[in-house]
């Protein structure tokens, strides 16, 4: 099968991280012909003047629309689009090199309609960037990748790094109107419908994610909403682990309690894994600074989710209400 890839790309207020990507997508060792496709989505500060910058040297397909959320725009994005193979990039990312090559490889030899691939911090990010990153991808947290390369259909695909075959496109609808939780909301519809994914493990990209302490916050407190309403759709999802940074949590405040009444081996044994946090991050990262600001990143990724989990739980179980009127603030409405 040949492949032909388009690049669906939403942007919503954010000209120069736009710049940043297509200057990676200038830089790609790569013959491959691809089409960038960048959705604006109801911008305020658009991104036209940055991309005509650069439509000499690269393939790119302009979209202008209302705002209707992420999801809703990439599925407006891949409708337009010429190819046979999207590729789904947030416009906070940009692309290593050798990135298209690596994915056109796993393609060719391992077939799949879905993949997805990690991130990274670039050398370039900040050290609240950097950390962030390692608190979302690290073995040690709550982040970290679901699955490896020998785990077909154990991978739910994230939709800053993630692949999908027209074929799928077309048979699932793309995206529903959730926000955020739409891309695993997707893998799910998928496996039910026979397709498979997978993990590229070198196809990585260098995502900043969030840049202040209260934004990540406020993204993990969604995540940390949108599971359950996910477990109500998808039942067969349901996992031990996602109770994980809620009993942490609760732990934490018992680890409190009993400290008081000088009961103090809860409380080491919570000192002895944010230790190892530290050191974890200090090892890969090189960075004391950082090493601090992971243990930070960390643990408001642990209370963020794990507070608005077990919030979500027990508020779809008592009020009897759907999803969409319970937490409005996670739906857009399509256009």
């Amino acid at each position: 099968m040949e492949l032909a890839f388009s690049f669906i790309i939403p942007v919503f207020n954010r000209p120069n991280e736009i710049d940043e990507l297509l200057q990676s997508f200038s830089n790609l060792n790569s013959n491959e012909n691809f089409e960038i496709v960048i959705i604006e989505d109801g911008s305020t500060l658009p991104s036209k003047n940055v991309i005509a910058n650069f439509q000499d040297q690269l393939n790119i397909t302009y979209l202008v629309k209302e705002n209707s959320g992420p999801g809703d725009s990439r599925n407006y994005g891949m409708q337009h689009a010429k190819g046979n193979y999207f590729i789904i990039l947030d416009s906070d990312c940009i692309l290593p090199p050798n990135y298209l090559n690596i994915v056109k490889l796993f393609l060719t030899d391992n077939y799949v309609d879905c993949f997805g691939g990690p991130d990274a911090a670039h050398s370039s990010f900040s050290n609240l960037q950097k950390a962030i990153n390692f608190s979302m991808t690290a073995f040690i947290t709550t982040g970290g990748i679901r699955g490896n390369k020998t785990q077909i259909n154990k991978f739910q695909p994230r939709s800053f790094n993630m692949g999908l075959s027209k074929k799928a496109f077309l048979k699932t609808g793309g995206f529903g109107n959730i926000h955020p939780g739409e891309d695993p909301d997707l893998s799910l519809r998928l496996w039910k419908l026979g397709y498979e994914t997978a993990l590229i493990p070198e196809a990585f990209v260098y995502h900043k994610r969030r840049i202040s302490w209260s934004k990540f916050y406020k993204q993990v407190s969604k995540f940390g909403l949108v599971r359950p309403i996910l477990n109500v759709w998808h039942p067969e999802s349901k996992k031990i682990t996602y109770w994980f940074p809620t009993i942490f949590i609760l732990g934490f405040v018992l680890a409190i309690v009993l400290a008081a009444l000088n009961c103090m081996q809860l409380l080491l044994l919570y000192g002895t894994y944010f230790l190892i946090v530290f050191l974890v991050a200090l090892f890969s990262t090189r960075n004391f600074v950082i090493a601090i600001q992971a243990i930070c990143a960390t643990s408001i990724q642990f209370i963020g989710y794990g507070y608005s989990f077990i919030k979500s739980i027990t508020i779809l179980k008592v009020s009897g209400k759907k999803p969409e009127e319970i937490f409005p603030e996670l739906f857009f409405k399509n256009k």
